[in-house]
């Protein structure tokens, strides 16, 4: 399996992400975000967390518009898997591969501890490892986590069981409890808490590893 993580200026995530695929098995493989293409063979692109170009206009906003994502949404169009995270997560909505739209904290602060998720669905590459309605703890770093979208939108997501994580203990004031979505082709996956950060039990958790373990596995067995 080959996982491309992109880089924009001012990710400050990207290092994990990649450690947390290589660490599950697959080959990671580095994208700058000027660049006009993935490498070929992409199975899965890895958008990481951080202050792309600094969290100007919106989050997400500029890097929505940068070189690389015109490629990232052919790689979606074409069934490709894309894991956006916090940042990510921001780029995603901001691209049109996700919909809705992260908000300003509820409490107007920055928010950064570990957090009880439930898991919605298990009905995903990346979450099948997992059993719905598990408990899981990751850690969350973000100023603007607070997932929004209309009263339609959110009937999809619910109807469509494409929400992937909800929060236990809502942190942000995100609608629904809403912690983690998916695309209707369940290909692509946001989320706000950050599992690269939960690979290791020594650091304070392993949960994080099940998402990488399972990717790396339905890529196998396909």
């Amino acid at each position: 399996m080959k996982a491309a993580i992109v880089t924009f200026p001012g990710s400050n995530c990207d290092r994990d992400l990649a450690l947390a695929f290589e660490q599950a098995g697959a080959r990671v493989l580095r994208v700058w975000h000027k660049d006009g293409a993935l490498p070929d063979g992409t199975d899965v692109v890895g958008i990481p967390g951080g202050f792309s170009f600094g969290d100007y206009l919106r989050c997400g906003a500029i890097a929505a518009q940068s070189p690389v994502m015109a490629a990232v949404r052919a790689h979606a169009a074409r069934g490709g898997h894309v894991l956006g995270i916090c940042n990510g997560f921001q780029v995603l909505t901001e691209s049109g591969l996700l919909p809705g739209v992260l908000m300003r904290n509820a409490g107007l602060r920055f928010v950064c501890r570990r957090v009880a998720l439930r898991v919605a669905t298990a009905a995903s590459a990346f979450t099948r490892g997992w059993r719905a309605g598990q408990v899981i703890h990751l850690p969350v770093a973000h100023h603007d986590g607070n997932y929004v979208t209309d009263a339609d939108g959110l009937a999809r997501l619910k109807d469509e069981d494409r929400i992937a994580f909800t929060y236990c203990d809502n942190p942000n004031g995100a609608m629904a409890d809403i912690a983690g979505i998916l695309s209707p082709n369940r290909r692509v996956l946001g989320m706000m808490p950050h599992p690269e950060r939960a690979i290791d039990p020594e650091l304070g958790g392993a949960d994080g590893s099940v998402l990488f373990r399972s990717l790396v596995e339905a890529a196998v067995a396909a």
